[in-house]
C-alpha cells in the first residue's frame, strides 16, 4: 500500500470555501471512477479554519499513479494555488491498521 498525508493551509476564509468546493468536486470523481484508491478522507483542522488535511490510501504505487494521471485530478493540482499559501506533504507507509490488509 501507498499512503500520504497532506497539510493544506488557505490563504484565507474566503479561500477556504473556494478550496472546499473544489475539494468536493474532485473528491466526487475519485470515489466514482477510482477503485485503486482505498481511502481519500479530508479532514478540517479543530481551532484552525484555515487548515485542511488529506489522507490518502491507495491499493500500490500503481494505484497512485493512475491516480494523478487522471484530468480532474491535474485539475485540482492546477487549481489549488488560487486558494492555499502553504502544503506539506508526508509520503507514508503503512505499519498496521483496522479495515485494510497490510502485506510487506
Amino acid at each position: 500500500m501507498f499512503g500520504l498525508m497532506v497539510r493544506f493551509t488557505c490563504k484565507d476564509e474566503d479561500a477556504a470555501a473556494q478550496f472546499d468546493a473544489l475539494v468536493s468536486r474532485t473528491g466526487e470523481l475519485i470515489k466514482e471512477n477510482e477503485p485503486g484508491t482505498l481511502i481519500y478522507a479530508v479532514h478540517r483542522v479543530d481551532g484552525r479554519p484555515l487548515e485542511r488535511i488529506f489522507y490518502e490510501l491507495y491499493r500500490d504505487r500503481g494505484a497512485f499513479e493512475a491516480h494523478e494521471s487522471q484530468g480532474y485530478v491535474q485539475t485540482f493540482l492546477a487549481q489549488r494555488d488560487l486558494y492555499v499559501a502553504d502544503v506539506q506533504v508526508d509520503r507514508l507507509d503503512l505499519m498496521s491498521g483496522k479495515g485494510v490488509d497490510v502485506e510487506h
